[in-house]
């Protein structure tokens, strides 16, 4: 709402989701006429997303790998919990060294990065709810997520062209 006061943009809505502490790419529509059509790109898994993560400790597994899992995130809670069953939520976790990860979800849950990473014992620099819970006042960004939305890519479904969008912001 703040957004569309400031921009003078009264239809300006996201196209999709991104969790409140990631930092990076988020795209918007400013046309309520197209904005159905962006968001089926996400809602369909047609649009390529990539993030880098920051973690520390040593990952219980060789990576690259596909990390699949079955993720739910009940009402009133805080945190998403693994679950067995059928998977549904896959990452792709890379190990780009020093620390630095790149992760490409193939699925779209509800902190999906943020569990897959703990469950391979590297947790998120600056998660709050993973693996442990901390209580941070919510406007306290003095640790922040070192999550970030880097890529976004997709054929535009107006024009038929392939779209890239890179963030310009880098992790601390």
């Amino acid at each position: 709402m703040r957004l569309r006061r400031e921009l003078d943009l009264p239809e300006l809505s996201p196209a999709h989701r991104l969790d409140r502490l990631t930092a990076g790419v988020l795209m918007f529509t400013v046309r309520r006429a197209l904005r159905g059509r962006y968001q089926t790109l996400f809602s369909r898994g047609a649009a390529r997303k990539t993030y880098l993560a920051r973690a520390t400790g040593v990952p219980t597994v060789v990576l690259p790998t596909l990390v699949q899992s079955r993720i739910i995130k009940r009402r009133g809670c805080l945190q998403a919990v693994e679950e067995p069953g059928e998977p549904n939520a896959a990452t792709l976790i890379e190990d780009l060294g020093d620390g630095l990860y790149r992760l490409t979800p193939r699925t779209g849950r509800t902190h999906q990065l943020r569990v897959h990473m703990a469950s391979l014992g590297v947790p998120i620099d600056g998660d709050p709810l993973y693996p442990n819970v901390v209580d941070v006042a919510p406007d306290d960004f003095s640790t922040p997520l070192q999550l970030l939305a880097h890529t976004l890519e997709f054929v535009d479904p107006v024009t038929g062209l392939p779209r890239r969008f890179v963030s310009r912001r880098s992790l601390g």
